[in-house]
């Protein structure tokens, strides 16, 4: 089978997609492609979700903390940055997703945008009412695990 020719082949649009969720998240590329399929679904339909098409090219998570690449039709990312912006859990997890930008090229998005930007992450025990408890330290954020969960708190909590 021969090759479509360049001005008749499909023209792509890549958005590098940072996730931020609790440190005991647990989900995978196919846990938050499903669920990036329903919320463009239930944002657009069944036309308007196949027309955008949106796959995910990479993904990676790590202590609640990691970065995604989402493929999109050009002329069609203004509805992928609308369906990504829907998705509020994944895996029954609740996430925070933040577009860091679009490239032409998939290489010009890992280059700008992914390959570890986010910064390193560290647990250690912080002092949280009255007691000493675990937490997961990430810039100026810190999670503190609590009896029914994470506690979301900045450095400025503990000074």
């Amino acid at each position: 089978m021969k090759h479509l020719p360049k001005h008749i082949r499909p023209r792509w649009r890549y958005l590098a997609v940072g996730i931020e969720t609790w440190p005991d998240a647990d989900f995978d590329r196919g846990d938050f492609q499903r669920d990036l399929w329903y919320a463009a679904q239930n944002l657009y339909g069944d036309a308007g979700s196949a027309d955008a098409d949106l796959t995910v090219l990479s993904f990676r998570l790590e202590d609640g903390e990691g970065e995604t690449m989402v493929r999109a039709h050009r002329g069609r990312t203004d509805r992928a940055r609308a369906a990504v912006a829907c998705v509020s859990r994944v895996g029954g997890d609740p996430v925070g997703l933040r577009i860091r930008g679009i490239s032409g090229t998939v290489r010009a998005c890992e280059e700008s945008y992914l390959n570890g930007r986010t910064g390193g992450c560290e647990q250690r025990n912080v002092a949280f009412e009255n007691e000493s408890r675990p937490a997961v330290v990430r810039d100026s954020r810190v999670d503190v695990r609590g009896s029914d969960g994470f506690t979301g708190a900045t450095k400025l909590d503990f000074e």
